[in-house]
């Protein structure tokens, strides 16, 4: 598909951009490029809609009763003293009473059954005293039952026409719920993207390999895999690019061929052996790079034809916090939802932070915890970004923005749990 992106060049003149201006170059460039597929239902969560649920009957379809007991008529009973009637007839769920009840009687009924023609009101069988009299059964209604109790409107939950979902609704277990209950068995959604990761650096070997002295596990591949599929995406792993900017960029133009999206760890920065920019460069369109935020700062943006290219930091901790700001909604936003923009939490900060420098966004590890004056958010004590411990430890990011000078104990901070990005802790 075309229009991935907007493709012509984009330039600036500062030397770093703030996060605000980072993330508006991305939701101006990206738009869904996902095809469309039939899912099933049952295999639909997590799944981005193509197009408008909307009810085609109500819900639920008939009025019905919410607790097991006995409906009759309003107008048959009197409120203020409670009333006596003979019980004709019983109803069950998917067992409607077949015939109109008789005026002035009540019917057995149980949860879930239709509401007999002409009854409107439903009391609790542990409310009433039944008995027989003359061998017919009767029941006893005490005072202050109010018309249409215990019942369930049709269309109490959905009126028949209403839309149910919006076009790029992501597909939690309570919309497969919904859905269901409208009679869908089917749901059109969009294809899921396709990603691939590639570490780069000479230092980097994978998990299981013996490591030489000046060598680092490769941490950022397995934890970008997850980051991409908690994105909705279909992960690819390319392996390890060597620091030769030849290899860099046959591997990444071979990668533009194949997949919506390219994601590099490492490589991403200004030194004589970080390669990835240039290679960007030399095959697509770079619009973004170099940002004026801790950690993360030598992220980059482009594109090589239709394919999105995304150059990371090498630290895993500036990786995790960029895939979150701003890898994390663009691809939910290329695979056919809505951009979505985190919910950010007030909170008293447990910590102080007295001289920070201005100018710049900074998303600290926070933990929260609870107080005996309530929640709370305390800063992880490092904030190296190589620090896997911090990501561990952390329930979320603290949001700093670039001209607080500095934090002190009590004062409220901008707090975003990892559950605003799918990540959900035990």
């Amino acid at each position: 598909m075309t229009n991935k992106l907007l493709d012509d060049c984009f330039g600036h003149d500062k030397k770093r951009l703030r996060h605000g201006e980072a993330l508006a170059i991305l939701k101006q460039r990206v738009a869904p490029v996902a095809s469309v597929e039939k899912v099933p239902l049952a295999r639909a969560a997590g799944r981005i809609l193509v197009e408008a649920a909307v009810a085609p009957r109500p819900v639920p379809a008939h009025t019905n009763a919410a607790v097991d007991g006995y409906s009759f008529a309003a107008a048959d009973y009197e409120a203020g003293t409670g009333t006596e009637l003979p019980v004709h007839g019983r109803a069950a769920a998917g067992h409607r009473l077949q015939r109109c009840p008789a005026p002035g009687t009540a019917a057995r009924i149980f949860t879930g059954a239709v509401i007999p023609q002409g009854h409107d009101t439903v009391v609790l069988q542990e409310d009433v005293e039944a008995r027989e009299v003359a061998g017919r059964a009767v029941v006893s209604i005490p005072a202050g039952i109010k018309r249409g109790a215990n019942t369930r409107r049709a269309g109490e939950d959905v009126e028949a026409g209403e839309m149910l979902l919006r076009p790029g609704a992501v597909l939690r277990p309570q919309e497969l719920a919904a859905l269901a209950s409208i009679g869908t068995a089917e749901v059109p959604c969009y294809a899921r993207l396709n990603v691939a990761i590639m570490s780069t650096g000479d230092e980097i070997v994978r998990p299981g390999a013996a490591l030489a002295e000046g060598q680092v596990y490769d941490a950022n591949a397995p934890m970008l895999a997850a980051l991409i599929a908690s994105a909705g995406a279909l992960p690819a792993d390319l392996g390890v690019l060597p620091d030769d900017p030849v290899e860099i960029r046959r591997r990444l133009a071979e990668a533009a061929q194949r997949f919506d999206a390219v994601i590099l760890s490492g490589g991403a920065s200004r030194g004589e052996e970080d390669h990835v920019v240039a290679a960007l460069d030399a095959l697509g369109k770079r619009h973004l790079w170099q940002l004026a935020i801790k950690p993360g700062r030598p992220m980059s943006f482009g594109q090589i034809g239709d394919c999105v290219a995304l150059g990371l930091p090498g630290n895993p901790v500036a990786v995790f916090v960029c895939f979150l700001l701003y890898v994390w909604p663009l691809l939910r936003r290329m695979g056919g939802a809505e951009w979505p923009e985190p919910k950010r939490y007030r909170l008293p900060a447990l910590f102080a932070f007295p001289g920070r420098k201005l100018g710049r966004r900074e998303f600290w590890r926070g933990m929260l915890k609870q107080t005996p004056h309530g929640l709370g958010v305390d800063k992880f004590a490092r904030d190296g970004s190589g620090l896997i411990s911090g990501l561990r430890a952390a329930d979320g990011l603290i949001d700093i923005p670039e001209d607080v000078a500095g934090v002190q104990p009590g004062e409220l901070v901008m707090f975003i749990p990892f559950a605003e990005y799918g990540l959900v802790g035990s």
